[in-house]
């Protein structure tokens, strides 16, 4: 099994401190704490992913 590559965003501090990771898990995305690399990842659905990106774009969460 490949590990998932995981990336944060170009807005994320210089420390790499409290940022949220992302990793293409196979067709799902993958989220991580970047404080806490070793716990389990949300396992979300593309569509999933979309519709929560949408609302933060939007100041709903």
């Amino acid at each position: 099994m490949l590990k998932p590559n995981w990336r944060k965003s170009s807005y994320s501090s210089a420390q790499g401190a409290d940022c949220v990771e992302l990793a293409d898990m196979r067709g799902r995305v993958g989220i991580r704490d970047s404080k806490n690399p070793d716990s389990t990842p949300l396992d979300v659905t593309r569509r999933q992913f979309g519709r929560l990106a949408s609302r933060i774009r939007a100041n709903r969460i």
